[in-house]
């Protein structure tokens, strides 16, 4: 697989234009009134740049053979004209989590959290992409993207809801919530 470096760069103009910004645990971001997100290849400097947050497309890490199947069966791709509405959501999880095995995250990532399950239930309605972004030295572990119709505002605000009361959230001590509206 190749990796593919993305830039997201929360400015003062871009292709998505910021509805709201919280934070949910820990430091927040500078705000920003709208937000791009950059293949690296395309990236072009700005001397407006708020900030910027790079993530690499990867690997599914905790994910199965037979639920990334059912995933690839139904999950669609970012960028459907109906998709106009988005969600930037950087993750940060504690040193706690990072210092358990590989074996003990995904026991507590899909046999108590059920956070592939739970996924599931919203798609094809809500399409995400998960960026890496720890193995890079950013501020964030992950970097998650998220794009829904104007009709599943209420679907993606349940599965939210749902993927923080799960015991896995127990160990995010970072995150901050960017809701978009597509501009272009």
């Amino acid at each position: 697989m190749t990796n593919t470096i993305f830039d997201f760069v929360g400015d003062t103009v871009g292709d998505w234009k910021v509805s709201s910004m919280t934070t949910i645990k820990g430091n927040s971001l500078a705000s920003v009134s709208h937000l791009t997100k950059v293949p690296k290849e395309e990236l072009v400097q700005t001397e407006t740049g708020i900030w910027t947050l790079k993530g690499i497309v990867s690997h599914l890490r905790y994910t199965e053979k037979e639920d990334k199947e059912k995933l690839v069966a139904v999950q669609q791709d970012l960028g459907r004209a109906n998709s106009t509405l988005a969600a930037f959501i950087p993750i940060r999880k504690s040193e706690a989590w990072w210092n358990l095995a590989q074996d003990e995250r995904r026991k507590i990532m899909e046999n108590k959290s059920r956070h592939t399950q739970t996924g599931m239930k919203y798609l094809p309605a809500i399409a995400r992409k998960l960026f890496h972004s720890r193995d890079i030295g950013e501020p964030f572990d992950f970097l998650t993207w998220f794009e829904y119709a104007p009709a599943d505002a209420d679907a993606f605000e349940e599965l939210l809801d749902a993927l923080r009361k799960a015991e896995e959230w127990n160990y995010v001590e970072r995150e901050v919530d960017i809701r978009l509206v597509k501009t272009v």
